[in-house]
């Protein structure tokens, strides 16, 4: 089996040893990216700038890919505080017109860089 990593400079650099991306096979088939924050946003509190930013990271890695938000069939997102719940659905769903992915939604303790939100997908071809 072939991988490729996928890189853009449009969505931050990882801040560890993983990959905005990996494509699976190479260039055609599955893309799983990494979970996305919106560092230069955090922790200032408004949850739905913090979001949008973090939509439109998975979306510069998506195009970097050769996709769009149209070809995403599972998104995890993990929040700080889950009272921001429906300000997070509000923005997340603006980016799915219609058929959105799969997904789930977990309350965690502390994300990294004590952002607010953390958003990864699996998208195919």
């Amino acid at each position: 089996m072939s991988k490729q990593i996928v890189y853009t400079d449009q969505a931050p650099a990882p801040i560890g040893p993983y990959s905005q991306a990996v494509s699976v096979p190479a260039g055609a088939g599955m893309l799983f990216v990494s979970g996305q924050v919106a560092i230069e946003l955090a922790p200032q509190g408004d949850i739905r700038a913090e979001t949008q930013k973090v939509m439109e990271n998975i979306g510069a890695i998506l195009t970097a890919a050769g996709m769009d938000y149209s070809n995403i069939v599972k998104s995890s997102i993990f929040v700080k505080d889950m009272n921001n719940f429906a300000a997070i659905n509000e923005v997340y769903g603006q980016f799915f017109t219609s058929d959105p992915p799969a997904r789930e939604t977990v309350e965690v303790a502390r994300l990294p860089k004590d952002v607010n939100v953390e958003i990864s997908v699996i998208a195919v071809i």
